[in-house]
């Protein structure tokens, strides 16, 4: 779907180019490039670390090849070198060869025994002469066998090193789309978090009523404690006490009435 809405957009915009002239071609780029960004940003991040992850894999058989072809050029470096030291053993031993014919034919022999068979001076010195052209022959192999060598293995130096920074890379890719992923759950875990919305009011509305009744029983048990306090006290005097037997109180109220009235009555 995206990428229709991008080839009709492209087109509308080019054919707006077409009549318009050049100058719109400006604003076609333009154009494009803010629809190519917002859709960038519109795809998730996971879907980007994953396609990362595959960007990375796909990188792997690349690897296996260059894997593969330092392993050929290692077997044929190790062949080249085998081949060398044949080719310097041989050339070593036509030295000592061609040495030895000079030095015979220096002695001024006209008859040379080589082999248990007889040969005339002219016949050595023709030999000596080939054997010195084919001992040229052999040098010069030699030599450019031993520069191919060496450029052999200075391209598998290079090769392995390239491999080695491929690998490595490669591994530090990994661990840095590791630690994406793990980051990116620590995003998610956040934004689920706060998702939820939790209606404390209740729990508030509680705790204000239970500090109220906290309130209330601190000030109850304040009096209570003061008047303990105000009847633990020692009296400095004596009370006085109402409990007179009443049969006394009745007999001298009367007594003292009846005393009262025979004064009256004696006047």
């Amino acid at each position: 779907m995206i990428k229709k809405v991008l080839i009709v957009g492209a087109a509308v915009l080019l054919l707006a180019a077409l009549f318009a002239g050049r100058g719109v071609f400006s604003y076609v780029t333009t154009a494009v490039g803010r629809v190519q960004e917002q859709v960038k940003s519109n795809v998730p991040v996971n879907f980007e670390i994953e396609r990362a992850r595959r960007m990375l894999q796909d990188l792997q058989p690349e690897v296996e090849r260059n894997m593969n072809r330092i392993a050929q050029e290692e077997v044929e470096v190790a062949k080249l070198e085998r081949q060398l030291t044949k080719e310097e053993k041989q050339l070593a031993k036509s030295q000592d060869d061609i040495l030895r014919l000079r030095d015979d034919l220096a002695s001024g022999h006209s008859h040379f025994v080589y082999a248990g068979r007889n040969y005339s001076a002219h016949q050595v010195k023709t030999d000596l002469a080939n054997r010195f052209q084919h001992h040229k022959t052999a040098e010069a192999t030699v030599d450019q066998l031993q520069k191919i060598l060496n450029a052999r293995k200075n391209g598998l130096a290079a090769a392995r090193e390239k491999l080695e920074g491929m690998l490595a890379a490669q591994r530090q890719l990994s661990v840095e789309i590791a630690n994406l992923e793990a980051r990116l759950k620590m995003v998610e875990v956040a934004q689920t978090t706060s998702e939820f919305n939790f209606d404390d009011s209740q729990l508030a509305r509680t705790r204000e009523l239970i500090e109220e009744i906290n309130t209330r029983m601190d000030v109850t048990e304040k009096l209570m404690n003061q008047s303990l306090q105000l009847s633990d006290r020692i009296p400095l005097e004596e009370e006085e006490t109402n409990d007179e037997n009443v049969l006394d109180a009745v007999t001298k109220h009367f007594s003292d009435r009846a005393e009262s009235e025979s004064l009256v009555d004696s006047k």
